[in-house]
C-alpha cells in the first residue's frame, strides 16, 4: 500500500476515534415528552423499555416503548399529592410514595399497571413526615421519616406493603438537632443486596444510617458533606455493592455553589471521604453506571448533569440542563426534573 494512503487511512481514523470520543464526552439528554407541566421529582427504570416517573398533583407517569410514549395514570384521591417516590419492577407493579405531614404521607401499590392502585400505608402520626423508600425485591422494602421524638420513624414490609411494621426506636441511634431527610428524588435511601439498606440525612448534620440486618437495627456516621443549615446536607445516596457507595448534595439554596458536595465510601458507609466537589454546584440526584467492566458515576441537579469514570476523582460535565431525580437500568438513563421535564441518555461507556 502506498505510504501516503496509509497515512492518510490512519489520520482518518484517528481523527474517527477522537470525534467520537468527542461526542461522548459532550453528549446531551435526549428530552422526551412526558404530556404533563408539573415537577417530576423521581424516577424508577425497570429497562431499556420500562420506566416509572412521579411527581407533583398526584401525578404518575409511565412507559413501555422506551420513552416514545409515557401514559399519565390516574391514583384515586390523589390529586393534592405530591409523590416524591417511585419504585418499580417491571410494567405492572410499582409503589408511590407522597410526603407531608400526617396522612399526606402515604403509600399506594399497583399490581396491574396502573389501572388500579392500593393505599397501603397511610401515616398517622402527625408529627411524622415520610421521605422515601426503596425496595429489595416486589415484597420487601422500607420507607422512613423525619425524625419523631428524637429519632427517625423507619418502617419495613416483608410481604409486598400488605403490612408496614414500625422498627423499634430502640434499635435506632438518636438523631442530632435539626438532623433530617430531603424528599428531593426519592434516593435519599438505597439498599443493596439481601439485607443491606442506607439512608442518607442532613440539616444540623450530614450523616449516614446504615443497616445489615434488613433495616431491623441500625448504625449511623458522619459524613464531610456541607451541613449546618436548614438546606444542607446529603441528598442522595447509591451503592455498587456492599462496600462501595457514593452520596451528594450540598445546600439547595446556593445552587451554584461547588463545595464539599459529594463522598465515597469503601468500607460500606462506616467512613466518608470527599471526592472532588462537583462544579456544578447543588446535585440532588446520583446512580451508579454499569456497562461490562467499566463503572460510573452519574449525578443530576437543578442546574445540570456530571458524571465520573474514576470514582469522584474529576468530574465531567453532561450539560446544564437540570433535573431532580435520575434512574438506570440496562444501558439507559432517566432523569426527571421541573415542568414535566423527562430525559433519556443510551450509554456506551
Amino acid at each position: 500500500m502506498n505510504i501516503h494512503l496509509k497515512r492518510c487511512i490512519s489520520i482518518s481514523l484517528l481523527l474517527l476515534f477522537v470525534g467520537s470520543f468527542c461526542q461522548h464526552a459532550v453528549a446531551q439528554w435526549v428530552e422526551q415528552s412526558s404530556g404533563v407541566k408539573v415537577r417530576l421529582r423521581a424516577v424508577s427504570a425497570v429497562s431499556d423499555k420500562v420506566a416509572w416517573a412521579s411527581g407533583a398533583n398526584g401525578t404518575c407517569l409511565k412507559t413501555t416503548d422506551g420513552g416514545a410514549t409515557w401514559q399519565l395514570m390516574k391514583v384515586p384521591g390523589a390529586d393534592s399529592l405530591d409523590f416524591r417516590d417511585v419504585d418499580a419492577f417491571d410494567a405492572n407493579t410499582a409503589y408511590l410514595l407522597s410526603i407531608g405531614e400526617g396522612e399526606k404521607s402515604r403509600i399506594y401499590k399497583t399490581t396491574d399497571g396502573g389501572s388500579t392502585w392500593q393505599l397501603q400505608f397511610t401515616n398517622r402520626n402527625p408529627k411524622a413526615f415520610f421521605d422515601a423508600m426503596a425496595f429489595w425485591d416486589a415484597k420487601r422494602g422500607v420507607a422512613f421519616s423525619d425524625p419523631v421524638d428524637g429519632r427517625l420513624v423507619i418502617i419495613r414490609t416483608e410481604d409486598g406493603g400488605k403490612t408496614w411494621t414500625e422498627v423499634p426506636a430502640a434499635g435506632i441511634p438518636a438523631a442530632m438537632p435539626n438532623e433530617g431527610g430531603f424528599a428531593a428524588s426519592g434516593t435519599c435511601i438505597t439498599v443493596q443486596g439481601r439485607n443491606n439498606v442506607w439512608i442518607a440525612t442532613g440539616g444540623g448534620v450530614a450523616r449516614v444510617y446504615r443497616s445489615t440486618d434488613g433495616g431491623k437495627t441500625w448504625q449511623v456516621a458522619a459524613t464531610p458533606i456541607i451541613s449546618g443549615g436548614q438546606a444542607t446536607g446529603n441528598f442522595s445516596i447509591a451503592f455498587k455493592d456492599a462496600k462501595n457507595g457514593v452520596i451528594v448534595g450540598g445546600d439547595y439554596t446556593k445552587e451554584a455553589e461547588a463545595r464539599d458536595n459529594a463522598a465515597v465510601t469503601s468500607d460500606g458507609g462506616r467512613t466518608w471521604t470527599l471526592t472532588k466537589s462537583l462544579p456544578g454546584g447543588f446535585r440532588s440526584g446520583v446512580v451508579y453506571l454499569r456497562n461490562g467492566k467499566t463503572t460510573a458515576i452519574l449525578v443530576v441537579g437543578p442546574k445540570g448533569t456530571d458524571y465520573s469514570l474514576n470514582n469522584g476523582a474529576s468530574w465531567t460535565s453532561l450539560g446544564a440542563v437540570g433535573y431532580h431525580a435520575v434512574g438506570f437500568a440496562g444501558a439507559t438513563a432517566w432523569a426527571v426534573g421541573e415542568g414535566g421535564r423527562i430525559g433519556k441518555h443510551v450509554w456506551t461507556l
